[in-house]
């Protein structure tokens, strides 16, 4: 699939089932993935990538949260809408990179485009995914379960696995976006 084929059939995919890219494809992937744009090369990032068993253990953590907070029961059977979720975390690295320190929002950025390309390598080999956040993301309890450092920020869950759909995706009309651009004329 190209590039342009790519980034104009992805959906957000909401229903999801086996098969999920094995570990060693997931890595793959990865790999390729983390040539995204990253002054530096600081790689700010890690992926937790959440299988059975520790799928069942971070439903019960939820579920504890909800009960915390008091808000019942909620959306924890999400966890269980995609046979991999990889939790995105956030580590941002604080002692520079290749010409002094670079800015923590440019870490998130560089964050941020690696999980976009991850997201489209993973249409492109036909898995799907979508990208969750919500109110776990800022849990102290996910965060003790997932064993995330003082630094790090959970910036949420993709969730990977097959698109339940019937034929491709429809590929996507651009649309119209020239007011978003100005010339720069002195």
């Amino acid at each position: 699939m190209d590039v342009m084929t790519a980034v104009l059939s992805r959906r957000s995919e909401h229903r999801l089932a086996e098969p999920a890219p094995c570990d060693q494809e997931f890595a793959y992937l990865l790999r390729a993935a983390a040539t995204a744009p990253d002054r530096g090369d600081l790689r700010p990032w890690r992926l937790i990538l959440v299988r059975e068993k520790g799928r069942a253990a971070l439903e019960r953590c939820f579920a504890d949260a909800y009960a915390e907070s008091g808000s019942g029961r909620g959306r924890v059977d999400e966890i269980r809408r995609a046979p991999l979720l990889a939790a995105v975390v956030f580590s941002p690295v604080r002692h520079g990179g290749l010409g002094g320190p670079v800015p923590e929002w440019e870490q998130l950025a560089a964050t941020s485009a690696m999980v976009s390309s991850l997201i489209l390598l993973l249409h492109a080999r036909g898995f799907g995914s979508v990208w969750r956040t919500g109110e776990f993301t800022g849990s102290e309890r996910v965060r003790r379960t997932l064993g995330l450092r003082g630094d790090e920020r959970l910036l949420g869950w993709l969730c990977v696995g097959t698109p339940e759909r019937e034929g491709p995706s429809k590929r996507r009309v651009p649309e119209d976006v020239t007011d978003r651009i100005s010339v720069f004329a002195p």
